[in-house]
């Protein structure tokens, strides 16, 4: 749907700097972009993120983060954030540049040169091709790249996103000239690749505690490959080299923004093919600040909740009452979800999760029996179940150090069977994040339906998720692959599998 209303520029960076002020753009601090939550006039928003990004949930990691779950067009996004973490990614973008750092770079004077890229301009006006390259490719707004020289060539070695603040002071006029010249463009496209034979990778980790399918149901995703028009093939962790070889990813292991599933999905996204968990997905899902912001933003009903930053943590209390939870944003499994007593618990448990992130969430404590989990793929509900309590306890698993996690039952349903509002919400929920495979929870209070959160990479465990749809359930994930690899071929798609009723 378009927009109406003029675009609007706001740029955010760590502190207020009194020469920074550009016409036609709000420019504010960070701490004030994450306390003013949605505001303003209506239109699409472009947002320049001009904090240091290189902390995992830092102050200006949230600041991309929630200018996505706000609908507004981060410079860098979190995907951007991240990429420039990854050793693989820069390693890429080394070789792709290769030529021109070849043809452009000659300086004697070290074996190490460094280029600062100010919205895709070179200061020291240089080297201005390599570094609109190095925007098109890295869209962040303040880079500084270094590159090595090594056995008589260069090499680009690491980039990083800086900050307004790292900006030299006899930079700073050309610097506003180039944001003054970008507060007046528009964004651009993605390449594409084509494949050879239809291959599912599917990746998992025999590993893993908390594994997202059990061996049985990975099998039975094996045996239903064929089913669909595909070959399927579990991968582990030590395949990266091996993912040109196939046609499409499904993600069965447990993913983390910095760990080496992330760098499986990110691979296979720039490949071109199919992936299942997305990382726009895993970002999005990991972070539960986006979450609530993302659904609050879409009237999606959920529990009383405060992002919680150190100077409000006085007000949680107050809003939310004892006891109350506590969560680190990117917890998983339960895991870092705390249920919280007194006010000296808050103090010590908030000064824990403070230590990793900026930013936390707390919530009203609302007691179930069980909570409702939607499987929604591709846009449509998939499975529903209800997911039990653990014995004792007032989470769905319950884990303790040292100890084997002890899961409350699976009881399965029909979609037909299950409250429509359930169904209802949980697809509206899961849609706003992408069209990928999600697990959606719910608690039901009354009348009342609330979103607990949107899960990336969902258990689909032989005897759980499975007990009504069986051996179709299988073929219903593997189907969208399936049809999803014809599309990018050109060809005709496979005949589907059967509809989850």
């Amino acid at each position: 749907m378009a927009q109406h209303g003029a675009m609007r520029n706001v740029i955010v960076a760590d502190q207020q700097q009194e020469w920074f002020d550009v016409p036609g753009a709000v420019v504010m601090t960070a701490r004030r972009y994450l306390a003013e939550g949605e505001s303003g006039p209506g239109g699409a928003v472009r947002m320049l993120n001009l904090c240091r990004t290189g902390r995992y949930q830092g102050r200006g990691y949230y600041v991309s983060l929630l200018g996505e779950a706000r609908g507004q067009r981060p410079i860098p996004d979190v995907k951007t954030v991240e990429d420039l973490k990854s050793e693989a990614r820069v390693q890429a973008l080394s070789d792709e540049l290769e030529q021109l750092i070849d043809e452009t770079l000659h300086h004697d004077e070290s074996d190490r040169f460094e280029l600062d890229v100010y919205l895709g301009k070179d200061p020291l006006q240089r080297h201005q091709a390599l570094a609109e390259q190095l925007f098109a490719k890295v869209r962040a707004p303040l880079l500084r790249a270094l590159f090595q020289r090594i056995e008589g060539r260069w090499r680009l070695h690491a980039v990083q996103a800086i900050g307004l603040a790292d900006v030299p002071a006899q930079h700073r006029a050309f610097l506003l000239d180039a944001a003054k010249a970008f507060v007046a463009e528009a964004p651009a496209p993605s390449p594409q690749r084509g494949t050879a034979r239809p291959r599912l990778a599917i990746l998992w980790d025999s590993k893993e505690i908390h594994r997202p399918s059990n061996e049985e149901a990975l099998k039975r995703l094996v045996r239903a490959a064929p089913l669909v028009g595909l070959e399927a093939e579990l991968i582990e962790a030590d395949a990266l080299e091996r993912l040109p070889e196939f046609d499409g990813l499904f993600n069965r292991a447990s993913p983390e923004v910095n760990g080496v599933t992330y760098e499986f999905v990110r691979r296979a996204e720039s490949l071109g093919m199919p992936v299942i968990d997305d990382p726009e997905s895993i970002l999005r899902c990991l972070n539960k600040v986006y979450m609530y912001e993302l659904m609050n933003r879409h009237g999606i009903a959920q529990p009383r909740t405060m992002i919680v930053q150190r100077g409000n943590l006085d007000q949680v209390v107050p809003t939310l009452g004892l006891p109350c939870v506590l969560k680190l944003p990117d917890s998983g499994f339960g895991l870092d979800v705390i249920r919280i007593e007194s006010e000296d618990d808050l103090r010590r448990e908030a000064e824990r999760f403070f230590k990793v992130s900026e930013l936390i969430v707390a919530q009203e404590w609302l007691p179930t029996g069980f909570d409702w989990r939607v499987g929604v793929y591709d846009r449509r509900p998939l499975f529903v179940c209800k997911y039990f309590m653990a014995p004792g306890h007032w989470k769905v698993i319950k884990v303790n150090e040292g100890e084997q996690p002890v899961e409350g039952k699976t009881v399965a349903m029909s979609i037909g069977e299950a409250p429509e509002q359930v169904i209802a919400t949980a697809v509206r929920a899961a849609n706003l994040i992408g069209r990928g495979l999600y697990g959606v929870d719910l608690k039901q209070v009354d009348d009342r339906v609330l979103l607990i959160e949107v899960n990336c990479n969902p258990n689909i465990d032989a005897g759980n998720e499975d007990q009504v749809l069986g051996e179709a359930l299988y073929r219903e994930v593997l189907g969208v692959f399936a049809r999803r690899i014809a599309e990018r071929r050109g060809g005709m798609a496979p005949p589907s599998a059967p509809r989850a009723a």
